[in-house]
């Protein structure tokens, strides 16, 4: 079984060129699931095996979400191991995927982003940075991965808009609003070149955000700082990165934004993944109601 998860994980990586955090999730759930059926090799995996470590997993206390992501992973395994040839049946075929309802994402509101927004303190190279960032996230809607990753030579300032490359290496064009675009002179014209003057200068590395070490901005630590602005703020909403993505999207759905711009922008494959944003402004607006309407 670790030899076929082994060949698959290289499957991913190489040759659906999936993102490194994709190939992990999946290493993850598979390994957790070869240490479920332990010896067995993947042909004498039987359907019984896979509901058994369904069962296991939510004695553990596991999601119906995060266990539905997990049989996904088991199935993309033995469909590989199908088509390799490497096995005559499928055993995920008599499989049933758990049910669960799909979850509507908590946004901020206006108010909250706003001052989230104007929490770093742009007096200091790395509130520059920090206050560009925010403000391109909230602007543009990446992922955090791809806000990191962004390289300066994918930035256009003068067009308004940034290239992306997202999930599976696809490439996508996003425009970056006028505060977003202000913020981000601000902190490349000054900023940039005094985080990087002890590591080479500005062109020393070629992404966008960068720390005082000369490297890029990692996830972990946008992540960090970014609870020290909510914290300053006192929102009290679980904030992380793909909040302000969530927002991005909501607000935009409630300004009338067509929903498949707003696909294309966030980089979703599938229109069904953008269409949850419409149950989140529906509700919104029934709560606006209930709040302001006087017969509510």
């Amino acid at each position: 079984m670790d030899d076929a998860i082994d060949n698959f994980i290289f499957h991913l990586r190489a040759e659906r060129n999936l993102a490194k955090n994709s190939v992990q999730a999946y290493s993850r759930d598979l390994a957790s699931f070869a240490e479920c059926v332990q010896d067995k090799a993947p042909s004498e995996i039987a359907p019984d095996d896979i509901t058994a470590f369904m069962a296991q997993q939510l004695d553990e206390g596991i999601s119906s979400r995060s266990l539905a992501r997990k049989l996904s992973a088991i199935r993309g395994l033995f469909k590989f191991l199908r088509v390799s040839g490497d096995i005559k049946r499928d055993p995920t075929k008599l499989v049933d995927s758990p049910r669960y309802g799909k979850r509507i994402p908590e946004v901020l509101t206006l108010d909250e982003v706003e001052s989230l927004l104007a929490a770093p303190d742009r007096s200091v190279p790395e509130g520059l940075r920090d206050h560009a960032m925010l403000e391109t996230l909230y602007a543009t809607g990446l992922r955090v991965s791809e806000l990191v990753n962004l390289q300066q030579r994918e930035l256009d300032t003068r067009a308004g808009i940034v290239r992306v490359v997202g999930k599976g290496g696809k490439q996508r064009i996003v425009p970056v609003g006028q505060m977003a675009l202000e913020a981000l002179d601000s902190y490349v014209s000054t900023a940039r070149g005094t985080l990087l003057a002890s590591s080479g200068g500005p062109g020393s590395t070629p992404y966008l955000f960068v720390t005082r070490r000369g490297g890029p901005m990692t996830r972990q630590n946008f992540w960090k700082r970014l609870m020290g602005y909510v914290e300053k703020c006192e929102i009290e909403k679980d904030v992380s990165p793909h909040k302000l993505r969530h927002s991005f999207a909501t607000h935009l759905l409630e300004r009338g934004a067509d929903l498949r711009i707003l696909q294309t922008m966030l980089g979703h494959a599938d229109i069904g993944t953008t269409q949850i944003y419409t149950h989140v402004a529906q509700a919104r607006l029934k709560q606006l109601h209930v709040d302001f309407h006087p017969r509510a």
